[in-house]
C-alpha cells in the first residue's frame, strides 16, 4: 500500500526524536556561577579544613554562596551572583596563599539522571559564554642557560677525554663560560676541539694572571634561533597538554618574540590548565657525586621526601625531558607503588647507555623540576591612595625523587619510582607525553573574559533564530496549509535534533555556528518546498493523489541529496581549514545538513504517511 511505513519505522524515528529531546534537555539548564580550589601540585588533597578557611573568607565579606562541594581533588563553590565571582575568587586566594589555585568557573547544573546517560549541555565559545585569556611569557634566558649547561657538560666530557686539564672560573657578565689551562698550548687544543664539536659557539682566547684563559659562548644568530626554538617547541607543547585537557576550540598561537596567547572558552575551568600549561615538568639524569671530587664540578640537591639529607651530584647532565618520546604511568607489580614507564628516543637511548654503561656500581638521580605560584602583594600610589595588588609568578624548584645504584647498562626504556601518589604519576606522564617546555614560562596576563557579552549575544542570536523561525512557519502555513503544518512540526524537529547532537559530540556554538543554525532551518524548509512543489505537479500532471505524494517524494529525493551533499563537502572543507569562527560555523553547518535531511524527508514523510497515508483522497490541500 502506498505512502505507508511498516511499525518498526515509526518505532524507530520515535527513538530518535525521543534520544534528541532527552539529549537536547541539558542546555534548559543554567550553569552556576561558582569558584573552584585545587591544589597547586595534584599530590596536594583538599579537605575540610582548606573548605572552612574558604567559607570564613567569604562570610566575613557577605558573599551570597549557594552550596559548597568537596572532595579529594578540589573544592567548589556555588554563588547565587555572578558578580561576586572575581571578589570570591581574590578573597579566597588570599586567605589560602600559593598552595592553592583559585581559578573561577561555571558550574553545571544538569541533574544526574541526565548525566548518567552521558546527556550534558552544548559548549559556548568564548563569544557566547566567556573563558579565559592567558598570556604566557617563555624565559628564554633559561633556555640559553640549559643549552650553555648541557654544552659545557658535553665540552667537559670531551676535555676529559683528550686528558686536557683545565679549571672552571667563574661565568661572565655576558654569559659567556670560562677555563683556564696551564698553557697557551692546551687552551689551543681545546679551542680546536670544541671549534670542530660546536660550531655556534664563538671562542676568546686572553690571560689572566699567568693563565691561558678560553671563553664560549653562542653567537647571536645561534641564541636568536635558540630562543625561537624555544618558544616554537613551547608553543606545540601547549597545544599537546590544551588537547590534553580537552578543551574544545582552544586558540594557541605566538605573539611577540616571546609570548603565547592561549584562549580556553566555554566552562571557565582555569584551575587545571594553570596547573598544567605553568608546569615545566622537565626530568634531569645526573651522576651521583664521587667523595673525591671537587665542590665546583658538584651540586648540592635536597628529595622530595625532606626525611632524607640532601646529596651532591655532578654538575654534569646525561639527558633532560626533551629526550623522552612516551611515558605512561602505572604500579609496579612488587611494591603497588606509583612509577611512570619512560621510552627515549634514538639520541637520548644512545646516551643514557653510554653513560650508564660507563658507570654501572654508581648512583644515579632523577631530578624532578617544577614551577610553583608565587604572589607577592604590591601597594602603589593611585591618585593619592595606596591600592594593594598582586602578581603572581613562578618559581623553580628542583628535588630528586629517585637515587638508585645503576645495576647495569640501561637503554631506551626504564621506569621511575619515588613518585608521592598515582595522581602525581599521571600528571607527570602527562606532562613528559605531550611535551617538554623547552623553557619555563610565566603567566604575564590571566584575564576573564565575563559572560555579560556572550550573554547579549545569546540573546540577539535567539532572537534572529526565533524571527526566522516564525517567518518560515507562517510562510509554509499560509502556502501549502496543513502540509506546511506537518513542515513545521519537523521544522522544530530539526532544531532540537541539532542541538541534542552538538551536545552529545561536545560541539562547541558560537556567534558564527547561530549563523549557520539560521542558514540549516532555511535550507530544511528549502527540502520541504521542493517535495511540496513536486507533489503539485504530480497532481497537476493527472496523477491519483497517494501516488502523487508517493511520487513527489522520490523524484524530489535526487535533488534535496544532490544540493546538500555539496554544501556539506564545503562545510567538511571548511572546518579541515579554516579556524575559530569558521571552524564554529561549519560545525553547526554540516550537522544541520544531516539532521534537515533526516527531517526533511524520513520524519516529515512519516506524518504524511500518519495523516494522508492509505486513504481515499479526493482533494488534497497543497
Amino acid at each position: 500500500m502506498l505512502n505507508r511505513y511498516p511499525l518498526w519505522k515509526y518505532l524507530l524515528i520515535l527513538v530518535i526524536v525521543g534520544l534528541g529531546f532527552f539529549y537536547a534537555l541539558p542546555n534548559l539548564y543554567p550553569a552556576d556561577p561558582a569558584v573552584q580550589v585545587t591544589g597547586a601540585s595534584s599530590s596536594r588533597v583538599m579537605d575540610e579544613r582548606v573548605q572552612q578557611r574558604a567559607e570564613r573568607a567569604l562570610a566575613a565579606a557577605n558573599v551570597d554562596v549557594k552550596s559548597v562541594e568537596l572532595d579529594d581533588n578540589a573544592l567548589l563553590i556555588r554563588l547565587n551572583r555572578a558578580d561576586q565571582q572575581q571578589l570570591s575568587k581574590s578573597l579566597i586566594k588570599e586567605s589560602l596563599g600559593d598552595d592553592y589555585i583559585v581559578a573561577i568557573n561555571l558550574a553545571q547544573t544538569t541533574p544526574d539522571w541526565l548525566t548518567s546517560i552521558g546527556a550534558y549541555p552544548m559548549k559556548l565559545g568564548l563569544d557566547l559564554s566567556g573563558g579565559v585569556h592567558f598570556l604566557l611569557e617563555v624565559d628564554t634566558a633559561k633556555a640559553l642557560q640549559l643549552k650553555m649547561d648541557i654544552a659545557t657538560s658535553e665540552i667537559r666530557s670531551a676535555l676529559r677525554k683528550d686528558k686536557l686539564r683545565y679549571r672552571t672560573m667563574p661565568e661572565r657578565a655576558d654569559g659567556a663560560r670560562q677555563m683556564a689551562f696551564n698553557d697557551s698550548q692546551s687552551r689551543d687544543k681545546a679551542a680546536r676541539l670544541i671549534s670542530k664539536d660546536f660550531p655556534d659557539l664563538t671562542l676568546e682566547n686572553f690571560e689572566v694572571n699567568g693563565r691561558a684563559v678560553l671563553s664560549y659562548r653562542y653567537s647571536e644568530t645561534a641564541i636568536k634561533e635558540i630562543e625561537d626554538y624555544a618558544v616554537r617547541q613551547n608553543l606545540t607543547t601547549v597545544r599537546n597538554r590544551v588537547n590534553e585537557l580537552g578543551v574544545s576550540e582552544p586558540l594557541v598561537q605566538r605573539q611577540g618574540r616571546n609570548g603565547i596567547v592561549v584562549e580556553l572558552p566555554g566552562v571557565q575551568d582555569t584551575a587545571e590548565a594553570k596547573r598544567i600549561l605553568g608546569k615545566t615538568a622537565n626530568l634531569q639524569f645526573r651522576l651521583e657525586a664521587l667523595p673525591s671530587a671537587s665542590r665546583a664540578t658538584t651540586e648540592s640537591f635536597s628529595f622530595r621526601d625532606s626525611r632524607r639529607p640532601p646529596v651532591d651530584l655532578e654538575r654534569d647532565i646525561i639527558i633532560t625531558g626533551d629526550q623522552v618520546s612516551s611515558a605512561q604511568s602505572n604500579f609496579d607489580t612488587q611494591t603497588g607503588q606509583p612509577q611512570v614507564n619512560i621510552n627515549l628516543d634514538s639520541h637520548g637511548g644512545t646516551v643514557m647507555n653510554r653513560s650508564t654503561r660507563n658507570n654501572v656500581g654508581r648512583a644515579m638521580a632523577v631530578i624532578f623540576i617544577e614551577q610553583k605560584p608565587v604572589t607577592k602583594a604590591v601597594t602603589k600610589m593611585v591618585d593619592g591612595k595606596p591600592v594593594k595588588e598582586t602578581t603572581q609568578s613562578f618559581q623553580q624548584e628542583e628535588s630528586i625523587i629517585s637515587l638508585a645504584t645503576i645495576q647495569s647498562a640501561l637503554g631506551n626504556q626504564f621506569r621511575i619510582t619515588g613518585l608521592n601518589s598515582s595522581a602525581e604519576a599521571s600528571e607527570l606522564a602527562l606532562l613528559l607525553r605531550a611535551g617538554s617546555l623547552a623553557a619555563p614560562m610565566y603567566f604575564a596576563e590571566e584575564r576573564t573574559v565575563g559572560p555579560s557579552l556572550g550573554a547579549e549575544n545569546i540573546q540577539m542570536g535567539v532572537h534572529s533564530t526565533l524571527i526566522g523561525f516564525a517567518l518560515l512557519t507562517i510562510f509554509m502555513l499560509v502556502v501549502y496549509r496543513v502540509f506546511g503544518l506537518l513542515a513545521n512540526i519537523a521544522l522544530s524537529i530539526n532544531l532540537v535534533l541539532l542541538v541534542a547532537v552538538m551536545s552529545l559530540f561536545g560541539a562547541t556554538l558560537t556567534m558564527p555556528g547561530i549563523a549557520g543554525i539560521v542558514l540549516t532551518l532555511g535550507m530544511a524548509v528549502d527540502a520541504n518546498v521542493l517535495i511540496f512543489s513536486r507533489i503539485r505537479e504530480e497532481i497537476r500532471g493527472g496523477r491519483p493523489i497517494q501516488r502523487a505524494i508517493h511520487d513527489g517524494f522520490d523524484r524530489a529525493f535526487v535533488s534535496i541529496f544532490d544540493g546538500n551533499i555539496t554544501t556539506l563537502l564545503v562545510g567538511i572543507i571548511l572546518f579541515a581549514v579554516g579556524t575559530g569562527p569558521i571552524k564554529g560555523f561549519a560545525v553547526t553547518l554540516c550537522i544541520g545538513i544531516l539532521t534537515s535531511m533526516f527531517t526533511a524527508i524520513v520524519f516529515t514523510r512519516a506524518l504524511v504517511n500518519l495523516t494522508h497515508g492509505g486513504r481515499n483522497l479526493k482533494k488534497l490541500y497543497i
